[in-house]
């Protein structure tokens, strides 16, 4: 007995050091420390083994980043805006300008954090519901007649996959230049045999940054979280939308799927083909696109002359823990609201920065209003999720649980004047380990329209208040707090 448990003491002495040593040796917030430390500790080797898969850190060679040359470029084009901005002075301004003199704090910080400039003169459209977001992402495929940049989470082999690819294959056959990128690991059981036809015809598919048949690269985390797609260089979509059925309202799981998705036809489409082409020439170099090349230049960033007055900027953020440009646009969003904030989002798993400037913004007397789903997709991430909405509510927040199937968007509103609409949710994954892409909007008439989209989601939901929560049973609740400590992990 006494050896049994010399060794089972050895065990776990070594466990413990080992433990210290895997989750200091990189650096990582203290939330995420002390949840991984816990999950090491408590569970034994097998701890590492999870560890394995969700907590190694992304080697920073594989972060996607402009080249020198680009940004010089975009850092001219900043320059000017910046001196623009500055100029926005006085009486006689439009109510846009008024927004951009506004946001212009936020504007310039994304500027400085992301390199991601203005684009004007934006024509966008909204979609919640599959039917017509896919028909109409399907007529602008059928109308493609030079290039096609896809780039999604998730890219299932289902019905409307099949659809997709058919509609691919046939573009590509005509001469079309067809890329896509998706995840591997968000389209599970979609493997590149399924792209095998896209592949004969001439078109290009291929899985974010490392290859899925690479067994040593185990990684669960950072995923390639983007909705991004770019047609000709002229029409682009951002949003929660990905490729497959469920986001139909053919899953009997989910039933109704609610999510937010815009069309964008003007400079906006610049920045999202700024990201795709970034994220495609660091997923497969051997058929990467210069940019600065006049001909390439040409195609994927042609002259579009509309009658948009939207203004945007296209942000993207990644497991890069210095920067967090979104989660920081976040948080500067929520500061300047002076009315309302207005938030959709089917994770609401905050972390304390972001948990604080919602308390200063509710008890300076803004209203503040989320909505999320009233149905799991994922069990320990909808627990968490009631866990904050239950300390949200306690904070005089006002937090809805959407009833009418599945809600999947990721919007903020602030004040009816500022958008941000994307991939990105209000949680640490989307924080600091997803490769995420929003479009920041500073304009009243879209604004408008994403505050009546969001009445009718508050209209269809539950309201969570301290009652609903207090009539909870103890097992609920155990739920609800053991998933709160490892929210850092989910």
């Amino acid at each position: 007995m006494n050896i049994f448990l010399l060794i089972f003491l050895a065990i776990i002495v070594i466990n413990t050091i080992a433990a210290v040593i895997t989750v200091f040796r990189q650096p990582r917030n203290i939330a995420a420390t002390w949840a991984w430390l816990l999950v090491l500790i408590l569970i034994p080797v097998v701890g590492f083994i999870i560890y394995s898969f969700f907590g190694r850190r992304l080697p920073k060679n594989q972060l996607v980043r402009l080249s020198d040359s680009n940004r010089r470029q975009v850092d001219q084009v900043i320059k000017e805006q910046k001196q623009e901005l500055a100029g926005l002075k006085g009486p006689g301004l439009t109510t846009n300008q008024q927004i951009i003199k506004k946001a212009s704090g936020l504007i310039e910080m994304f500027m400085n954090s992301d390199t991601a400039p203005l684009l004007s003169n934006n024509e966008v459209e909204t979609y919640t519901d599959g039917e017509p977001f896919f028909k109409q992402f399907f007529a602008d495929l059928e109308a493609a007649e030079s290039s096609i940049n896809i780039e999604f989470y998730t890219f299932y082999a289902d019905k409307i996959g099949h659809q997709t690819l058919d509609l691919l294959v046939k573009k590509a056959q005509a001469g079309v230049d067809v890329r896509v990128i998706y995840d591997d690991w968000g389209s599970l059981g979609t493997t590149q045999k399924f792209f095998k036809p896209l592949l004969q015809a001439g078109g290009h598919a291929f899985p974010f940054l490392h290859n899925r048949f690479n067994l040593l690269d185990m990684r669960v985390n950072f995923r390639d979280h983007h909705k991004v797609v770019v047609i000709d260089g002229k029409y682009g979509y951002i949003g929660g939308f990905n490729i497959g059925d469920q986001y139909l309202g053919r899953k009997p799981k989910f039933g109704n799927w609610r999510d937010g998705m815009i069309r964008i036809y003007g400079k906006g489409v610049y920045g999202l083909q700024s990201r795709f082409l970034l994220d495609w020439n660091g997923t497969d170099p051997t058929t990467a696109i210069d940019p600065n090349l006049p001909v390439q230049s040409v195609k994927y960033f042609p002259e579009i002359e509309t009658q948009g007055a939207a203004m945007m900027q296209i942000v993207s953020s990644g497991p890069d823990p210095q920067l967090e440009q979104i989660k920081t646009g976040y948080i500067k969003m929520i500061s300047l609201a002076e009315h309302s904030i207005k938030i959709t989002t089917p994770y609401l798993i905050p972390d304390s920065s972001v948990l604080d400037a919602l308390k200063i913004a509710v008890q300076s007397g803004v209203d503040v209003q989320i909505v999320t789903p009233n149905m799991p997709d994922h069990p320990f991430v909808y627990r968490a999720t009631q866990y904050y909405s239950r300390r949200l509510v306690e904070l005089g927040i006002k937090v809805y649980a959407y009833n009418q199937g599945f809600i999947h968007a990721k919007t903020v509103v602030v004040d009816g004047e500022i958008v941000s609409v994307g991939s990105a949710n209000l949680d640490y994954r989307s924080f600091e380990l997803n490769f995420e892409c929003n479009a920041f909007i500073y304009d009243k008439e879209l604004a408008d329209q994403f505050e009546a989209i969001f009445a009718e989601s508050v209209a269809a939901s539950t309201p969570q208040t301290t009652a609903v929560f207090a009539s909870q049973s103890h097992w609920l609740n155990f739920k609800q707090h053991f998933s709160r400590l490892l929210s850092p992990l989910l």
